[in-house]
């Protein structure tokens, strides 16, 4: 069985991440196709504000909000989703221990 790119892309669109991810209400537009909607995803501005909603404190990196499909820019808004993420439970794993 042959599956195609769009047909996989459909399925990830469907997933429960991007369906979590929907909730937030910052995924895509109506009018936006699967790969406008998966390229919203993958660059990392859209993980970005959801990880600012679920710990607003202030970071010093700045999420670069035109990506543009540079893949530079995609890997450097994903390392500053990582090392929040990474911060956010560092802390609350510091919080728990007192």
């Amino acid at each position: 069985m042959d599956v195609t790119v769009s047909e996989l892309l459909e399925l990830f669109l469907q997933s429960p991440l991007v369906t979590w991810v929907k909730t937030f209400g910052d995924l895509g537009s109506e009018d936006q196709d699967n790969l406008g909607v998966y390229m919203d995803l993958v660059d990392g501005v859209v993980l970005n504000k959801i990880m600012l909603q679920i710990d607003p404190r202030p970071t010093n990196q700045r999420v670069n909000k035109h990506v543009n499909n540079d893949t530079y820019l995609r890997v450097q808004n994903l390392t500053i989703l990582i090392r929040n993420i990474k911060t956010y439970y560092q802390v609350r794993f510091l919080l728990s221990a007192n």
